[in-house]
């Protein structure tokens, strides 16, 4: 019971993924450069990029619906994150999704395996409601990321 209250407590304190938060270090993660959980606004233009590529997508086949442009994200996002670990926008900003079981067992000299399907799947999913990606914990990541069991490091 212990567990849940300090989890709730999580989602509630501090300010999500600042250097001085300490949310790299809760995670087992280095605190800065490679393998640091990523600062937001670098996860945001990542974001930025993804969809005006999915828009363009959408545009080039002529697509009148308005759901279109989501579905090319949540297509392109489900692949690309599941099979290389980052999407054509985290690609650009220098980032990458990375499950943190697998971050915990390999060690800092071989290279983090990408989430594979099903925390993919479950990532892509809660990142096209759009809310769930809004709200994050105490260490900066996005609900989408705490249920897929991920989180958005530096390359």
């Amino acid at each position: 019971m212990a567990s849940r209250r300090e989890d709730l407590g999580s989602w509630l304190e501090g300010t999500p993924g600042g250097e001085g938060s300490g949310g790299s270090s809760r995670l087992g993660l280095p605190a800065a450069g490679p393998g640091s959980l990523a600062p937001v606004p670098r996860r945001l233009v990542g974001l930025v990029v993804d969809w005006v590529l999915s828009t363009a997508v959408a545009t080039a086949f002529l697509s009148t619906h308005a759901l279109m442009p989501l579905a090319v994200f949540a297509v392109s996002t489900l692949v690309l994150v599941a099979t290389l670990g980052n999407t054509i926008g985290h690609r650009l900003v220098g980032l990458r999704v990375v499950r943190l079981q697998a971050t915990a067992r390999v060690g800092g000299a071989e290279p983090v395996p990408p989430p594979g399907l099903v925390p993919a799947l479950v990532r892509t999913a809660l990142l096209c409601l759009v809310i769930p990606a809004a709200i994050w914990d105490g260490s900066g990541r996005g609900m989408h990321d705490v249920a897929a069991g991920t989180a958005v490091v530096r390359r």
